[in-house]
């Protein structure tokens, strides 16, 4: 069992490790192996590389982020700019079907919402706005929308988890409840339960993951 102050030291050699974020704007608190992340970064992306680093740590049971984005007066754009560009980054992404996902920005948030076929076009449409200058916040309610086939979903999932060289399948359960799916069972580390998520919505039909795997180390 990892102790909280060994764990705090691991977050922050691993936010250190980062290239892309500087350790020296980002607080870290850590309680009965929780991490909370506060402090001021000035881009989205690196709000997510924050996250990213914490959770790949050993030990780390959940990761309560409260880091700010905010962006210099040279960077600052307005919601209409931030729209026009995402406009741009949608027509240029082959990943994201056309007309088939609304945009609405408010104070630098961006909500995403439609409906689309595959959960890798919902995904790829949070990638193509995340990185946009001005964007402090992707909300993504975009929806999938696809014919299902519960016993197929439960077979490609639990396929894809054998083939993952992170994922230790013989642990894991699945059910498949229309489009929504149950994971059940025991993982190793914080990130690869976040990775057992994300292969389970690459299933085609899968609108939503209940993620229960329990964190054991």
């Amino acid at each position: 069992m990892r102790t909280d102050l060994s764990i705090k030291e691991d977050v922050l050699e691993e936010l250190e490790w980062q290239p892309s974020i500087d350790e020296t704007q980002i607080g870290v608190v850590v309680k009965d192996g929780i991490v909370t992340l506060s402090g001021t970064v000035d881009s989205y992306t690196k709000k997510l590389e924050a996250e990213k680093a914490a959770k790949s740590v050993v030990g780390v049971k959940a990761v309560a982020e409260d880091i700010v984005v905010q962006y210099g007066t040279n960077h600052q754009k307005t919601d209409t700019e931030i729209a026009t560009s995402v406009a741009n980054a949608f027509k240029w992404n082959i990943s994201v079907p056309e007309n088939k996902v609304d945009v609405k920005v408010e104070d630098g948030w961006v909500y995403l919402t439609g409906e689309v076929l595959w959960d890798f076009e919902k995904n790829a449409a949070k990638k193509a706005v995340q990185n946009l200058l001005g964007v402090k916040y992707v909300v993504n309610n975009i929806s999938i929308k696809q014919k299902v086939d519960t016993v197929d979903i439960k077979s490609k999932i639990t396929k894809a988890f054998e083939r993952a060289a992170d994922i230790d399948a013989k642990n894991i359960s699945v059910k498949a409840d229309g489009h929504k799916v149950t994971l059940t069972g025991k993982v190793h580390s914080l990130k690869e339960k976040d990775e057992a998520r994300k292969t389970a919505y690459y299933a085609p039909g899968v609108w939503t993951v209940d993620n229960e795997l329990e964190v054991v180390y």
